[in-house]
């Protein structure tokens, strides 16, 4: 049997068991029907992916499924979380039929986007209800952000390749923003599509703990026979350990998504009733952040929940609870057997791998160097300085582990301060509507903490990684999400 249909078979047997596990809880969320819908749609979605002969085959059956989807669809953020993750975010082109080389990249989420969150936007603006862009201080930021970018696209020697990335810049980061800001507009709106993202996440978690075991990557023949580029660095080791991919395509990224599935799981857990699915979701989620063995979301994780803790009641208290468990937890796992090898793959203290940590301090002292030529709106060729390619690795390439870094080489200390901005004032606003509730006991305050905890969690993971596959869309979401919440929370207390 080819690899891909035996991997097909694990990922069918996997994700049977999962959501048999999660319908339990998800029903006392979310319409029982819209559960087994967006079900179906992830099987009928893998399905078509793993027995379709190429890429433009799956898309010819997955483009009906999906527009059927989205017309009974009520929440289209919702069915856009649930399936976001069901392909790997690797590309293909679409030719450009003798006019232009190619007309532009297509990508798992580019499909989504084009054929959920589009038609969704075009319904908001009929909507007399819905906020025009440019009214929130995040928006004002992201449009001057999205200004700026495309200006110095530009600067690139070929205008349809900058037209090309105006294009991607509207549909990978201002569709889902715009949508998911606008759409969730109630309480249980927001929970339908927390628990998507949730459930999403969670059902490649076992995923991740099979590979991490087993050792082989799921997804891997599946993008080779579709024929697609990039989305999946293939097989890495650390300390002899296979580091799960899954769908993420790169394992810090793996390990990105399940902190944003903890954050959020923290905000859904309460209405689950059961101690036992409880306790197993959250297990579910700890093993996915452990399988793909990436020191910076573990990082991000604790980070998450010490601002969670120090946002809620009896901060004082928890925190301390939390401090000394690490105080007593550490030199328990020493004693164990196998524990110095689980000490040394902890960031700061361990010490397997730190060639990694001297080339990210390497990555920022030569960065410096460049910024310096240009530091108002960095360039476009700066890969081509003698700096950056004294950070060639390897395999060939100039690993840009910084999303900041990035940021700054491409567009400047001008690009920088806005895109940080754009999160400071997301955070501002979610912060702010947490203070005017009065019950800090409510499910709506217990909503703002997760996506405080979250968005900052993500704010620091992107110190350790670039923009790559899944990352952006998320944290593009993630900051949808809490200007969603702060107008929910401001129409309903004025």
């Amino acid at each position: 049997m080819p690899e891909h249909l035996r991997a097909l078979v694990v990922i069918l047997v996997l994700a049977t068991l999962f959501f048999a596990f999660a319908q339990r809880f998800a029903i006392a969320i979310a319409k029982i029907e819209d559960f087994k819908f967006r079900r179906n749609l992830w099987f009928a979605l893998t399905l078509a992916a793993f027995l379709a002969s190429d890429f433009w085959l799956y898309l010819a059956i997955a483009t009906p499924l999906l527009i059927y989807a989205n017309r009974r669809e009520s929440n289209p953020p919702a069915l856009y979380f649930f399936i976001l993750f069901v392909l790997p975010e690797a590309t293909i082109q679409i030719p450009g039929m003798g006019l232009i080389n190619f007309f532009f990249e297509l990508t798992h989420a580019r499909v989504l986007a084009l054929l959920l969150l589009l038609p969704a936007f075009f319904v908001l603006r009929k909507q007399s209800d819905t906020l025009s862009f440019g009214r929130t201080a995040p928006d004002k930021a992201l449009a001057t952000y999205l200004l700026l970018t495309a200006i110095l696209y530009f600067r690139e020697e070929s205008m349809t390749n900058s037209l090309r990335q105006i294009f991607y810049l509207f549909i990978d980061v201002f569709l889902p923003y715009f949508v998911i800001s606008r759409w969730l507009k109630n309480l249980q709106v927001f929970r339908d599509a927390v628990l998507s993202m949730v459930l999403a996440i969670m059902l490649i978690a076992p995923f991740a703990m099979f590979e991490f075991t087993k050792g082989w990557i799921l997804y891997s023949a599946l993008i080779a026979k579709l024929d697609l580029g990039g989305g999946m660095t293939g097989y890495l080791a650390r300390d002899g350990i296979l580091r799960a991919l899954v769908t993420a395509g790169q394992p810090i990224a793996l390990g990105y998504l399940m902190v944003v599935g903890i954050g959020f799981y923290l905000f859904m857990q309460r209405s689950i009733k059961q101690n036992f699915s409880r306790r197993l979701g959250m297990a579910l989620l700890v093993g996915g952040l452990v399988a793909p063995l990436s020191r910076g979301p573990w990082i991000g994780s604790l980070i998450l929940l010490i601002i969670f803790i120090a946002t809620g009641r009896y901060a004082m208290h928890r925190l301390m609870i939390l401090a000394l468990a690490a105080v007593l937890i550490l030199p328990l796992v020493s004693i164990l057997p196998g524990g110095e090898r689980v000490i040394n793959l902890l960031p700061f203290i361990g010490s397997t791998e730190k060639g990694n940590v001297d080339y990210r301090e390497q990555l920022i002292t030569n960065s410096m160097i460049v910024i310096d030529r240009n530091p108002w709106f960095g360039s476009n060729e700066f890969l081509d300085t003698p700096e950056m390619q004294a950070m060639r690795q390897g395999q060939g390439i100039i690993d840009i582990v910084n999303t900041y870094i990035s940021v700054i080489l491409e567009k400047g200390w001008i690009g920088l301060g806005i895109f940080v901005f754009i999160f400071i004032l997301t955070l501002t606003g979610i912060y702010r509507a947490m203070r005017s509730l009065p019950d800090k006991g409510s499910e709506e305050y217990l909503l703002g903490q997760t996506l405080l905890a979250t968005q900052i969690s993500i704010l620091v993971m992107i110190f350790t990684v670039s923009s790559i596959t899944v990352i952006p869309i998320v944290y593009w979401s993630v900051a949808g999400l809490g200007v969603a919440y702060a107008q929910m929370i401001s129409r309903n207390t004025i």
